[in-house]
């Protein structure tokens, strides 16, 4: 059989393999195993059901497609090219230009190329959102069907369905063996999100060799369990029995579907199917003309994409999604004519832009010696926010009567209830931050929380927050060993250090309540990054702020709170969070004793580093070498402020279970450690 005797479906679905072939071993790097037995899925999947419109990559209601098992990257490189998807340039526009045009794939896995060796989104028109790391996927997935769901409760009005859209992911064996993907799949169930479509490659390969290594649950058992429709293709070349399965899911309203299809990984491969040459390494030129040969493909030909391919994915996927498209283009038109208000927040949202007066009813707090603990205060600012911007929502990983986030006045977001703005992930840490990249993948200003110490366990989203550039605001409470009796366990030590390590992650500490709620607005603000709000659980004196400089100056990072006279100090204090007013009572000691010291608040790294020259050395005098640092976290990353002979002051431990007064004095994070420490940095 040559290519002109194929079928259009087999000629593309051979192209899609041999696209794939090609670019691994031009890279001399990559995966051609997957995308080779997953051509098929993705055929029937683009040309046949998803609806998309390859000239508007940013339509609001298209159909995702999420593949999770971003090793077969090149599956989704060649259903980009050939769909002709348009490029996205630097300003967020499309451009009348291929996302990736054959020069692209031939670039595969090179410097400067659309085609990184795992999908990020942003760089690639096409791609929905960064996989690559297993489950990650899957657990976004699940975001971006609540983002749907919660949107067509909020915005589709009688007669204006604005919101419809499916989510397709394409998921492997190593996907469902991580924990994230189990958790993400129980929320699914829970909240029966029959939105969400997961088509499972059942191929028994991993790296190591074949997955009865490790592997043998029943996975169609499982998924039932957690409240899925599970369907199943023997053979992932039957191109009927997956547009029957997809169909299937179609009609399914009960909750979430798992297509279950088995493939032969390195399909048509002369070589034993299964072998690791075929997952995780180029097949070798010898090996690729064997294939194609099978194929019936040209032997010697690379990149080949025979006439009337591209012209079959015009006419199916790409007529089918311009159609729908501007069917939508005109309802939304009529919709912002009746319901003019509504139009203007999703045009907002899908900008990035907030409301006007997102910000008017954040609260100012009176200075108060007994003060209060900062979780509390964001609770204030977050429902204040909230109250200002509709599109606001988030929750906890069960634990919202402690982190103090819900919005009050507000329903839950349940199965029954799609409208509600508080959301509940249960005990499912790493499901909820990969959750929250989904929704804010979709516009949504959304936010998680947890206790700070759990930060552990959701941190590979987060980094992936990071990654993308999403700004997902993360709550943690309980932020040190300010915890108190719950001991070491639950006392944050190194997780501070282990945020700011993360590139473009914004950690925010506040030191009072007018802190924190200047946290909040900068985090608000934030368009390109994720933010971390390290919050405490014990009370915190309000600061005088008619005494001592505006909290404002938190979104410069770090500020001068209180200084010398004539503001020339001798000394330099820097503190974040809860032992900020610990550096202001050693202040008004030393100011006492004649000592000429300088206060300063940093509750952000990140945010003074983004500060021109001139305001660091503003803050941070070159010509003061005397400083000292106080934080209850490791001195990791200070070293930067302090130099080669500051003194820290911190953690080089785990705390313990006692009241939280007594790990401080136990651990001398105190004010008279403080004092001392610059007597002696003086002496």
């Amino acid at each position: 059989m040559s290519t002109a005797t194929q079928s259009i479906e087999q000629l593309a679905i051979n192209t899609i393999r041999t696209l794939s072939m090609d670019a691994v071993q031009a890279a001399n790097s990559g995966h051609p195993g997957t995308p080779m037995a997953l051509a098929p899925i993705a055929y029937e999947v683009w040309a046949n059901h998803m609806r998309y419109d390859p000239a508007a990559p940013q339509w609001p209601n298209r159909d995702r497609y999420v593949l999770s098992c971003g090793h077969a990257s090149m599956l989704l490189y060649s259903m980009i090219h050939l769909s002709g998807i348009r490029h996205i340039d630097h300003a967020g526009k499309v451009v009348d230009e291929p996302s990736l045009p054959l020069d692209q794939l031939k670039q595969f896995r090179q410097f400067g190329s659309r085609t990184p060796g795992h999908p990020e989104v942003k760089h690639t028109a096409g791609v929905e959102t960064t996989t690559g790391p297993l489950g990650q996927g899957c657990a976004n997935s699940v975001g971006m069907a609540m983002a749907q769901k919660w949107l067509a409760s909020k915005y589709n009005q009688p007669g204006f369905d604005l919101f419809d859209y499916n989510i397709y992911v394409q998921c492997s064996d190593g996907d469902l063996m991580e924990g994230v993907c189990c958790e993400a799949a129980s929320l699914a169930g829970h909240l029966k999100l029959d939105n969400l479509c997961w088509i499972y490659d059942d191929n028994n390969i991993t790296i190591e060799g074949d997955t009865s290594l490790a592997f043998s649950e029943d996975v169609a058992t499982r998924f039932e369990g957690l409240g899925w429709t599970v369907r199943r293709v023997d053979d992932a070349n039957d191109l009927k029995a997956l547009a029957s399965a997809i169909e299937g899911f179609k009609k399914t309203t009960d909750g979430p579907t798992m297509i279950i299809v088995k493939s032969v990984i390195g399909y048509g491969a002369p070589t034993k199917a299964g072998t690791h040459g075929a997952h995780g390494a180029p097949l070798g030129d010898e090996e690729i003309a064997a294939t194609k040969k099978v194929y019936g493909w040209p032997e010697d030909e690379k990149f080949l994409v025979p006439d009337g391919v591209k012209e079959h994915f015009d006419a199916t996927m790409g007529q089918r999604g311009s159609d729908a498209h501007e069917k939508w283009e005109t309802l939304f038109a009529q919709y912002a004519e009746k319901h003019g208000e509504l139009a203007t927040e999703l045009k907002q949202i899908w900008s990035g832009e907030l409301p006007e007066g997102w910000d008017k009813d954040l609260p100012v707090f009176e200075a108060d010696a007994k003060g209060l603990a900062t979780r509390k205060s964001s609770g204030e600012a977050l429902n204040a926010l909230a109250k200002n911007i509709p599109w606001m929502l988030g929750g906890s990983a069960d634990l919202a009567p402690s982190t103090l986030t819900l919005i009050k006045g507000e329903e839950d977001f349940e199965a029954g209830n799609r409208g509600g703005r508080n959301l509940h992930f249960g005990i499912r840490e790493h499901a909820m931050a990969a959750a929250g990249n989904g929704m804010a993948l979709a516009g949504l200003k959304a936010y998680v929380a947890t206790f700070f110490v759990f930060s552990d366990y959701l941190r590979p989203s987060m980094r992936l927050s990071s990654i993308m550039h999403l700004p997902l605001v993360y709550v943690f409470t309980h932020d040190s060993i300010g915890v108190g009796e719950d001991g070491p366990t639950h006392q944050p030590v190194e997780q501070l250090a282990a945020a700011r390590a993360i590139p473009h992650l914004i950690v925010l500490r506040p030191g009072d309540a007018n802190e924190c709620v200047q946290s909040w607005k900068t985090a608000i603000e934030q368009t390109e990054h994720p933010v971390a709000l390290v919050l405490t659980r014990q009370n915190l004196p309000t600061l005088c702020r008619d005494k001592y400089a505006s909290a404002e100056g938190v979104a410069k990072g770090a500020y001068v709170l209180a200084d010398a006279k004539g503001g020339k100090p001798d000394v330099i204090l820097l503190a974040s969070g809860s032992e900020l007013s610990l550096a202001v009572e050693a202040y008004e000691k030393l100011t006492a004793d004649s000592v000429a010291v300088r206060v300063v608040s940093m509750p952000s790294m990140e945010l003074f580093e983004a500060q021109d020259e001139s305001y660091r050395e503003s803050v941070l005098p070159a010509a003061v070498t005397k400083r000292v640092a106080i934080e209850a976290g490791i001195r990791q990353g200070w070293d930067r402020y302090l130099g080669i002979s500051g003194k820290f002051i911190g953690m080089d431990d785990f705390g313990a279970s006692a009241p939280y007064q007594a790990v401080y004095e136990d651990r001398g994070i105190t004010t008279d450690a403080l004092v001392d420490a610059v007597k002696v940095a003086l002496a």
